[in-house]
């Protein structure tokens, strides 16, 4: 059986703080994110901008997030104040917000992996099986 796999990387640039942490991340503070994701399909999909069954997802689909806040992404915004309630702002929950938006809106049988780093050595990976 075929199967195609496509990774995008892109970066925003975002303010946050965690709540309750005791330490500098608990204070106002920015970073450039850095943003893999891999998208994973057995057969090829339209998407919004294309008619055709020619793709995984649409690139420009998968990189929702690097767009300003003002345009639905999350680039230069407090992400304290855009997240829903219940995620904190920890690079894990970012993922997971990130990929679950993402999620929504490409195909179902297309399989995600994101992956997120605040800082150029630490990163954190999330899918959901």
């Amino acid at each position: 059986m075929p199967k195609w796999k496509l990774t995008t990387e892109f970066s925003f640039d975002s303010a946050h703080f965690i709540r309750d942490y005791k330490g500098p991340c608990g204070r106002m503070h920015g970073h450039t994110y850095r943003v893999q994701i891999e998208a994973t399909s057995h057969k090829l999909h339209s998407s919004e901008f294309c008619p055709h069954e020619v793709m995984v997802a649409d690139f420009k689909t998968l990189r929702w997030a690097k767009q300003d806040v003002s345009k639905g992404g999350l680039d230069h915004c407090v992400l304290n104040e855009v997240l829903p309630v219940g995620y904190e702002t920890t690079a894990e929950m970012i993922a997971q917000y990130i990929y679950e938006e993402t999620k929504r809106r490409v195909p179902d049988q297309v399989q995600l992996k994101v992956r997120v780093s605040e800082t150029p050595n630490s990163w954190v990976e999330y899918e959901d099986d």
